[in-house]
């Protein structure tokens, strides 16, 4: 047996764990969940109570939820090819920091734009006030890790990381909210998404969002249906 991510689409954060698992080289399955379908399949909810995106079944059957405990989860298995520093190590601490920074300040300063865009009954000047909120937030996000990649190649610096992979998937959040001219704005943060947007992770999770038949680096062995994967499910 495979382990399985559940990733949620459309625009889910779970792309990151998606490259992770294709940098990661060891065989896996895929499950999509297809957010708009309201409501979920409940069988969903034995694998997350919460009905969130991503999750991991693990080949012994236990679930790791939240895309920060996934990706710690690919490092622990990745220590031999640098994805997964030394747990203990400074490299191991700078990952955890920026992952941290990630999932959640980064995550969050565009709450308020996801509730502008999601929620109908607001009025137009509710709307207004949170897309302003958001835009404010996101920006000075952006000018952080701009900032931060004026002199290094990737996040943690010469070397990619889980970081990066988790960030593929979030920062494109930037365009799909129109909110600036990102290459104006903020160059480095801009050439850096380009560079990692031709990465080939990166363009096989694109092209599993799209629904286009991918093999990727060859260790993805295809999708599952819930339904298919009844008996490895925990249950209460």
């Amino acid at each position: 047996m495979y382990p399985v991510l559940f990733y949620g689409v459309p625009q889910g954060c779970s792309f990151g764990s998606i490259v992770a698992l294709e940098w990661l080289g060891q065989p896996y399955q895929l499950c999509r969940i297809e957010m708009l379908e309201q409501p979920w399949d409940p069988l969903y909810g034995q694998v997350n109570a919460l009905y969130q995106t991503p999750s991991l079944l693990t080949e012994n059957g236990a679930v790791v939820n939240e895309s920060l405990a996934i990706l710690l989860h690919v490092a622990a298995r990745s220590a031999a090819d640098g994805l997964g520093p030394r747990q203990g190590s400074a490299a191991f601490d700078q990952l955890n920091q920026m992952l941290s920074y990630l999932v959640t300040d980064f995550f969050s300063a565009f709450s308020p734009l996801w509730i502008a865009y999601e929620k109908a009954e607001l009025s137009a000047d509710q709307r207004a006030l949170l897309q302003a909120v958001g835009r404010e937030q996101v920006s000075n996000a952006c000018s952080y890790l701009n900032q931060l990649l004026a002199d290094q190649p990737w996040l943690l610096g010469e070397q990619r990381s889980l970081a990066d992979a988790y960030l593929a998937g979030v920062a494109r959040w930037v365009s799909y909210h129109q909110l600036f001219d990102l290459p104006a704005a903020y160059p480095n943060l801009a050439r850096y998404l380009d560079r990692l947007g031709s990465d080939a992770a990166v363009r096989f999770a694109s092209a599993i969002e799209q629904g286009d038949a991918v093999t990727g680096s060859g260790t993805f062995q295809g999708h599952v249906s819930l339904e298919h994967l009844r008996s490895r499910l925990p249950t209460d």
